[in-house]
């Protein structure tokens, strides 16, 4: 899957496309990835003496994962969007910052019908960064 794929499957466009990439989907697991540049426009704010991505943004990030990850395993159609519908659990336990390269990974732990849960974790390295269980509600 490359980028023209994923385009395909998620409405978001830059600056808030926050996948870069699709590794695997295997069973109720993928990992996708997003490569943090000094050049994303969040960072002229948050904080510009010391850069660090926003937290709301790596849950962005495991979400937009997670519709990626959702779509390839269950062959969603094109124009199926699913919708952040829950956070849980959220903990963020390492700062994300310029050069690091995040790990999206993530469990499918629910699918039926409009409604799924997925435990989501995202790595710099192994180091976990933040995780979560999200929940989504999908619609045409």
């Amino acid at each position: 899957m490359n980028a023209v794929d994923i385009h395909a499957i998620l409405p978001h466009r830059y600056p808030f496309l926050l996948v870069d990439a699709f590794v695997s989907q295997e069973g109720d697991r993928f990992e996708c990835l997003k490569n943090v540049s000094h050049n994303e426009p969040f960072f002229q704010g948050h904080f510009p003496a010391e850069p660090v991505m926003p937290g709301v943004l790596i849950i962005e990030a495991l979400a937009q994962a997670a519709a990626v990850g959702l779509a390839v395993r269950e062959k969603l159609a094109a124009g199926q969007i699913g919708y952040l519908a829950g956070i849980e659990e959220a903990k963020f336990k390492r700062k994300v910052v310029p050069g690091d390269q995040l790990r999206l990974t993530g469990k499918i732990l629910l699918f039926r019908r409009r409604l799924c849960k997925v435990e989501a974790v995202a790595l710099v390295g192994e180091e976990v960064a933040t995780q979560a269980q999200l929940s989504f509600v999908f619609a045409n």
